[in-house]
């Protein structure tokens, strides 16, 4: 029933909506190899309502321009040397005038029009709904009586919802006419209850209209102001978002180097470098498993996680125990060596990988997003969040239930009583600076998927970076997490208000306020080595 009533519609569409052309038509395929745009539309409209299989493989063929016409009026279907009849689906041999049907972007609407119309009257809701999105998307005015033939026959909620609201679209779409303020009204109502920059465009240009009855003009503004106050709180929120994601990187970056900060009193300025050798550690192990099992492509961003940690941590102990363990006790020594190597590892990969960003491709199963509301939660932000939390949830682990983590802690609160009793110090400082560098690598896997991945990636994050530890307190890792999502956060709410450099300096300046009236961040820790 559905398709008879679409099929009978659409028919009356094509014989009223032709103005003369389509009537003389010898069939519903002779307008497509006439001159005029109304000749086109009727047969087009006319093939997608009863051109059956042949109809439908004609319209494909002019979407995909294989549709030509001959002089007679002919219409084939080429496909290299090979031609058959449009309108029966025989095989033809190919005349030597053939001329292509023209395609252009007035046909390429109408075509998009008919395929969703022809959806319509499909058995799959899914179909019907995506072709109710696409009608919402035209408001195009001969689709009105298609759309109430489809709202009246329609069984699934969330299909005639959806249809209501292209219908409603496509009300205001058009000029007002007497005696049509009642459906006019309504149709406000509807594009209210789906907001959106599509809906508060039409809305705003029935605002603006004088030709508009005041009735129906004042509800369209005072719909108007009800949509930008939404889209206003899904932006806050939409950046709320993206700064936890930027603060989850944050907390990547900053866990390592309060353990380095809070163990050893070390200034690392390499420790941005470590990030950038860990995304690409991840682009290299993506490329070698291409080339060798391109099998598990889809997970070589999880095998890249704990090659990263080791490749990373390595490097961190070789550094300690090559340069840093005779610079203790002097911070200013080891923030100019460590900055130095900071450079020299800058261009080591700047003359290994050159000097351009490189991309690491992000998984399939990373891919897209998620719609909640007004918010677009990307899958590869969302995982990035989950990880922070996972390793965070690890370090805390290793650091209170192992013999390690109770070393560190020992050597964190004071360093000459733990050596005192037994510890070795030395050994402590190389495992926490190598498992520091570890979780900056780690670090680099998740911002190898939101960011490019340059020599000069690590400078983008170290100074952020260090913010983080001071604000939050050096060694305390729950204070880590709180000024990282602070800090994040607060970051990307500002910046469409204030601008990006802006931002950055009010954060900056906040962070030196809350310093100077506490010294040791929001959450200190305490020990007698530290509180001497």
């Amino acid at each position: 029933m559905r398709k008879l009533g679409l099929a009978c519609l659409l028919a009356a569409l094509c014989l009223g909506g032709g103005l003369g052309g389509a009537s003389a038509q010898a069939d519903d395929f002779s307008g497509l190899a006439g001159p005029q745009f109304e000749e086109m539309s009727a047969s087009i409209t006319a093939l997608a309502a009863h051109g059956g299989p042949q109809g439908d493989a004609a319209l494909q063929a002019l979407e995909d321009r294989h549709l030509f016409s001959g002089a007679d009026g002919a219409l084939f279907i080429r496909d290299g040397a090979v031609c058959q009849n449009a309108r029966t689906g025989e095989a033809a041999s190919c005349p030597e005038d053939l001329k292509p049907v023209r395609l252009n972007n007035r046909i390429r609407t109408v075509l998009a029009g008919a395929h969703a119309l022809r959806e319509l009257s499909s058995a799959e809701p899914d179909v019907r709904l995506k072709a109710a999105q696409a009608l919402y998307a035209r408001h195009d005015m001969t689709m009105l009586p298609a759309l109430e033939q489809a709202m009246s026959t329609e069984k699934v909620p969330g299909v005639r919802e959806k249809l209501m609201q292209a219908h409603a679209a496509t009300v205001l779409a058009k000029a007002p006419v007497e005696g049509t303020q009642a459906a006019r009204l309504k149709a406000v109502g509807s594009l209210v209850e789906v907001g959106g920059l599509e809906a508060r465009g039409l809305l705003a240009n029935v605002a603006a209209s004088a030709v508009e009855a005041p009735e129906v003009r004042h509800a369209a503004q005072r719909a108007v102001s009800r949509i930008d106050w939404h889209l206003r709180v899904w932006s806050v929120l939409q950046n709320a978002f993206y700064g936890l994601s930027y603060g989850s990187v944050l907390l990547l970056a900053a866990t390592g180097l309060a353990i380095t900060f809070g163990v050893m009193g070390v200034i690392n300025m390499a420790h941005g470098e470590m990030m950038m050798i860990g995304a690409y550690v991840t682009w290299l192990v993506q490329q070698g498993i291409r080339m060798t099992v391109p099998a598990l492509e889809p997970i070589a961003i999880l095998i890249a996680i704990p090659v990263a940690f080791v490749v990373c941590g390595g490097i961190g102990i070789v550094i300690e125990r090559s340069l840093i363990r005779f610079l203790y006790g002097r911070p200013l020594e080891t923030l100019l060596a460590t900055w130095g190597l900071s450079l020299v590892l800058q261009q080591v990969i700047r003359s290994v990988f050159g000097p351009t960003n490189i991309a690491v491709q992000t998984p399939a199963w990373l891919s897209g997003s998620l719609t909640v509301g007004g918010l677009d939660i990307t899958l590869n932000r969302l995982a990035i969040l989950v990880f922070a939390g996972l390793v965070l949830a690890g370090l805390m682990f290793v650091l209170r239930r192992t013999t390690l983590g109770l070393q560190m802690r020992a050597v964190t609160q004071n360093r000459r009583m733990a050596a005192l009793m037994g510890i070795r110090t030395p050994k402590v400082d190389a495992l926490a600076f190598g498992l520091g560098a570890g979780l900056a690598g780690l670090a680099g896997v998740a911002v190898s998927q939101i960011d490019n991945v340059s020599p000069n990636l690590g400078q983008s994050y170290i100074i952020d970076s260090f913010m983080v530890v001071v604000f939050g307190g050096v060694g305390n890792l729950w204070g880590t997490l709180a000024a990282a999502m602070a800090l994040g956060m607060g970051g990307k709410v500002l910046e469409p208000a204030i601008g990006a450099v802006s931002a950055k300096i009010a954060i900056l300046v906040l962070v030196i306020v809350y310093i100077q009236r506490h010294p040791r961040g929001m959450f200190p820790v305490r020990g007698r080595g530290i509180e001497s």
